[in-house]
Protein backbone atom coordinates (compact mmCIF):
# COMPACT_ATOMS: atom_id res chain seq x y z
CA UNK A 1 0.00 0.00 0.00
CA UNK A 2 1.51 3.35 -1.07
CA UNK A 3 2.84 5.32 1.86
CA UNK A 4 2.35 2.49 4.35
CA UNK A 5 6.07 2.31 5.19
CA UNK A 6 6.09 6.03 5.94
CA UNK A 7 3.01 5.66 8.14
CA UNK A 8 4.64 2.80 10.02
CA UNK A 9 7.78 4.86 10.51
CA UNK A 10 5.80 7.78 11.91
CA UNK A 11 3.87 5.43 14.17
CA UNK A 12 7.06 3.91 15.51
CA UNK A 13 8.49 7.37 16.07
CA UNK A 14 5.41 8.38 18.04
CA UNK A 15 5.66 5.23 20.13
CA UNK A 16 9.34 5.85 20.78
CA UNK A 17 8.61 9.44 21.78
CA UNK A 18 5.89 8.28 24.17
CA UNK A 19 8.18 5.67 25.69
CA UNK A 20 10.93 8.24 26.22
CA UNK A 21 8.52 10.76 27.73
CA UNK A 22 7.25 8.15 30.19
CA UNK A 23 10.85 7.19 30.97
CA UNK A 24 11.84 10.77 31.79
CA UNK A 25 8.74 11.19 33.91
CA UNK A 26 9.47 7.98 35.79
CA UNK A 27 13.08 8.98 36.43
CA UNK A 28 12.00 12.40 37.72
CA UNK A 29 9.47 10.84 40.10
CA UNK A 30 11.99 8.26 41.30
CA UNK A 31 14.44 11.05 42.14
CA UNK A 32 11.81 13.30 43.71
CA UNK A 33 9.69 10.79 45.64
CA UNK A 34 11.87 7.70 45.80
CA UNK A 35 11.65 4.44 43.91
CA UNK A 36 9.58 2.60 46.50
CA UNK A 37 7.04 5.38 46.96
CA UNK A 38 6.45 5.80 43.23
CA UNK A 39 3.76 3.62 41.65
CA UNK A 40 3.24 2.86 37.98
CA UNK A 41 -0.08 4.71 38.24
CA UNK A 42 1.76 7.79 39.52
CA UNK A 43 4.06 7.71 36.52
CA UNK A 44 1.17 7.30 34.10
CA UNK A 45 -0.71 10.21 35.64
CA UNK A 46 2.33 12.51 35.58
CA UNK A 47 3.09 11.52 31.99
CA UNK A 48 -0.50 12.22 30.93
CA UNK A 49 -1.32 8.67 29.84
CA UNK A 50 -3.77 6.06 31.07
CA UNK A 51 -2.44 3.23 33.27
CA UNK A 52 -3.33 0.73 30.55
CA UNK A 53 -1.18 2.74 28.14
CA UNK A 54 1.69 2.60 30.59
CA UNK A 55 1.42 -1.17 30.87
CA UNK A 56 1.23 -1.46 27.11
CA UNK A 57 4.78 -0.13 27.01
CA UNK A 58 6.23 -1.40 30.29
CA UNK A 59 5.57 -4.41 32.51
CA UNK A 60 6.85 -2.74 35.70
CA UNK A 61 7.65 0.73 36.99
CA UNK A 62 11.37 -0.08 36.97
CA UNK A 63 11.24 -1.00 33.28
CA UNK A 64 9.87 2.46 32.56
CA UNK A 65 13.39 3.94 32.68
CA UNK A 66 14.80 1.41 30.20
CA UNK A 67 14.55 3.89 27.28
CA UNK A 68 16.94 6.25 29.09
CA UNK A 69 19.54 3.51 29.33
CA UNK A 70 18.85 2.46 25.75
CA UNK A 71 19.27 6.01 24.45
CA UNK A 72 22.79 6.18 25.84
CA UNK A 73 23.66 2.79 24.37
CA UNK A 74 22.31 3.84 20.99
CA UNK A 75 24.35 7.04 21.05
CA UNK A 76 27.47 5.00 21.79
CA UNK A 77 26.77 2.57 18.94
CA UNK A 78 26.08 5.40 16.49
CA UNK A 79 29.36 7.06 17.48
CA UNK A 80 31.18 3.84 16.58
CA UNK A 81 29.27 3.61 13.30
CA UNK A 82 30.15 7.23 12.44
CA UNK A 83 33.82 6.91 13.32
CA UNK A 84 36.13 7.50 10.33
CA UNK A 85 36.38 4.38 8.18
CA UNK A 86 40.18 4.49 8.29
CA UNK A 87 40.20 3.80 12.03
CA UNK A 88 40.81 0.28 13.29
CA UNK A 89 38.25 -1.31 15.62
CA UNK A 90 40.16 -0.30 18.79
CA UNK A 91 40.61 3.24 17.46
CA UNK A 92 36.94 3.51 16.50
CA UNK A 93 35.89 2.38 19.99
CA UNK A 94 38.11 4.98 21.65
CA UNK A 95 36.85 7.62 19.24
CA UNK A 96 33.26 6.74 20.14
CA UNK A 97 33.89 7.00 23.88
CA UNK A 98 35.10 10.57 23.50
CA UNK A 99 32.09 11.48 21.36
CA UNK A 100 29.24 9.69 23.18
CA UNK A 101 30.23 10.47 26.78
CA UNK A 102 31.36 14.03 26.20
CA UNK A 103 30.40 16.70 28.72
CA UNK A 104 30.55 19.45 26.09
CA UNK A 105 26.86 19.05 25.22
CA UNK A 106 24.25 20.18 27.79
CA UNK A 107 21.72 17.54 26.70
CA UNK A 108 24.34 14.83 27.01
CA UNK A 109 25.28 15.96 30.52
CA UNK A 110 21.61 15.92 31.51
CA UNK A 111 21.25 12.34 30.24
CA UNK A 112 24.37 11.27 32.11
CA UNK A 113 23.04 12.80 35.34
CA UNK A 114 19.79 10.86 34.90
CA UNK A 115 21.81 7.69 34.51
CA UNK A 116 23.86 8.51 37.60
CA UNK A 117 20.73 8.96 39.73
CA UNK A 118 19.20 5.73 38.44
CA UNK A 119 22.36 3.69 38.94
CA UNK A 120 22.58 4.87 42.53
CA UNK A 121 19.02 3.70 43.08
CA UNK A 122 19.83 0.40 41.37
CA UNK A 123 22.35 -0.35 44.12
CA UNK A 124 19.38 -1.07 46.38
CA UNK A 125 16.92 -2.34 43.80
CA UNK A 126 17.45 -5.75 42.15
CA UNK A 127 14.62 -4.95 39.74
CA UNK A 128 16.33 -1.76 38.57
CA UNK A 129 19.66 -3.58 38.41
CA UNK A 130 18.03 -6.10 36.08
CA UNK A 131 16.83 -3.29 33.79
CA UNK A 132 20.37 -1.88 33.65
CA UNK A 133 21.82 -5.32 32.99
CA UNK A 134 19.37 -5.94 30.15
CA UNK A 135 20.26 -2.59 28.61
CA UNK A 136 23.98 -3.40 28.80
CA UNK A 137 23.43 -6.78 27.16
CA UNK A 138 21.38 -5.17 24.38
CA UNK A 139 24.11 -2.58 23.92
CA UNK A 140 26.64 -5.34 23.34
CA UNK A 141 24.45 -6.91 20.64
CA UNK A 142 23.98 -3.53 18.97
CA UNK A 143 27.70 -2.81 19.03
CA UNK A 144 28.47 -6.23 17.57
CA UNK A 145 26.17 -5.47 14.61
CA UNK A 146 27.87 -2.09 14.10
CA UNK A 147 31.32 -3.66 14.14
CA UNK A 148 30.19 -6.25 11.60
CA UNK A 149 29.08 -3.39 9.35
CA UNK A 150 32.43 -1.63 9.72
CA UNK A 151 34.27 -4.79 8.69
CA UNK A 152 31.98 -5.49 5.76
CA UNK A 153 30.25 -8.47 7.35
CA UNK A 154 26.60 -8.80 8.20
CA UNK A 155 23.95 -11.03 9.65
CA UNK A 156 22.47 -11.65 6.21
CA UNK A 157 25.45 -13.77 5.15
CA UNK A 158 24.53 -16.56 7.51
CA UNK A 159 28.12 -16.63 8.75
CA UNK A 160 28.41 -16.28 12.54
CA UNK A 161 30.58 -13.39 13.73
CA UNK A 162 34.14 -14.24 14.69
CA UNK A 163 35.16 -14.89 18.25
CA UNK A 164 37.47 -11.87 18.08
CA UNK A 165 34.63 -9.56 17.05
CA UNK A 166 32.38 -10.82 19.82
CA UNK A 167 35.22 -10.30 22.26
CA UNK A 168 35.74 -6.76 20.98
CA UNK A 169 32.07 -5.89 21.48
CA UNK A 170 31.84 -7.56 24.87
CA UNK A 171 34.99 -6.09 26.33
CA UNK A 172 34.33 -2.62 24.93
CA UNK A 173 30.83 -2.54 26.42
CA UNK A 174 32.18 -3.78 29.74
CA UNK A 175 34.76 -0.99 29.72
CA UNK A 176 32.04 1.58 29.11
CA UNK A 177 29.83 0.09 31.82
CA UNK A 178 32.61 0.06 34.40
CA UNK A 179 33.57 3.63 33.57
CA UNK A 180 29.99 4.91 33.82
CA UNK A 181 29.22 2.95 36.98
CA UNK A 182 32.42 4.16 38.67
CA UNK A 183 31.59 7.75 37.82
CA UNK A 184 27.96 7.34 38.92
CA UNK A 185 29.06 6.16 42.36
CA UNK A 186 31.12 9.32 42.80
CA UNK A 187 30.26 13.01 43.02
CA UNK A 188 32.62 13.95 40.19
CA UNK A 189 31.30 16.22 37.42
CA UNK A 190 30.53 14.75 34.01
CA UNK A 191 33.63 16.36 32.56
CA UNK A 192 37.26 16.18 33.55
CA UNK A 193 39.61 13.35 34.50
CA UNK A 194 37.04 11.63 36.72
CA UNK A 195 34.13 11.96 34.27
CA UNK A 196 32.58 8.94 32.51
CA UNK A 197 34.40 9.59 29.22
CA UNK A 198 37.80 9.76 30.89
CA UNK A 199 37.17 6.71 33.07
CA UNK A 200 35.84 4.66 30.16
CA UNK A 201 38.83 5.69 28.05
CA UNK A 202 41.15 4.54 30.83
CA UNK A 203 39.35 1.21 30.97
CA UNK A 204 39.82 0.77 27.23
CA UNK A 205 43.46 1.87 27.44
CA UNK A 206 44.11 -0.76 30.11
CA UNK A 207 43.37 -3.37 27.44
CA UNK A 208 46.40 -2.27 25.47
CA UNK A 209 46.12 -2.46 21.69
CA UNK A 210 43.35 -5.06 21.68
CA UNK A 211 45.61 -7.76 20.19
CA UNK A 212 42.57 -10.02 19.84
CA UNK A 213 40.45 -7.44 18.01
CA UNK A 214 40.08 -7.32 14.22
CA UNK A 215 42.09 -4.57 12.59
Amino acid sequence: MPGSSTTETLTERRKAATRLDIARTAAALFVEDGLRATRAEDIARAAGVAPRTFYRYFATKEEAVAPLFAAGAQQWAEAVRDAPAALSVPEALRHAVARSLTADDAANVESLEWVRSLLRMAAESPALQAVWGTACHASEATLLAVLEERLGGGGDTGIPPSLALRMAAGVACTAIRVGVETWAASDAPAGGELGPAALAARCLASLGDFPWAPA
